[in-house]
C-alpha cells in the first residue's frame, strides 16, 4: 500500500511563508499526478494545486502567485511552496497522489495563518 507523509505545517502571520512537503513511498511515484488540497471544518476538501508527471502545473485561482507546487522524482517528494498567506489559508493541507483509478491520501497537515 502507497504512503504519503505531509510535514511542514503550522503557525504563522499574515503575509510569512510555509513550505509544505509530502513524502512518498511504496508508488512508482513518477508516473503519478501529485495533488495539495485543503479542507476547513465544515466544508468541502478544495483542490488547491496540481503537478502532473511531465511538470506541469495548475493553481486554484485564489493562490495563484502565491502558492509553488513542485515535485522531486528522485527524491519521491512533492512541495508546496505557500507565500503571502492569508487568514483564509487556515486548514488542513493533504497530499494526493493520482494515477488513473489509484488515488492516495496523506493524513494531512495543519496550517493555521493567525496573528
Amino acid at each position: 500500500q502507497a504512503q504519503l507523509v505531509e510535514s511542514g505545517g503550522g503557525l504563522v502571520q499574515p503575509g510569512g511563508s510555509l513550505r509544505l512537503s509530502c513524502a512518498a513511498s511504496r508508488l512508482t511515484f513518477s508516473l503519478y499526478t501529485m495533488n495539495w488540497y485543503r479542507q476547513v471544518p465544515g466544508k468541502q476538501r478544495e483542490l488547491v494545486a496540481t503537478i502532473v508527471s511531465g511538470g506541469t502545473t495548475n493553481y486554484t485561482d485564489s493562490v495563484k502567485g502565491r502558492f509553488t507546487i513542485s515535485r522531486d522524482n528522485a527524491k519521491y517528494a512533492a512541495y508546496l511552496q505557500m507565500n503571502s498567506l492569508k487568514p483564509e489559508g487556515t486548514a488542513v493541507y493533504y497530499c494526493n497522489a493520482q494515477f488513473g483509478n489509484l488515488r492516495y491520501w496523506g493524513q494531512g497537515t495543519q496550517v493555521t495563518v493567525s496573528e
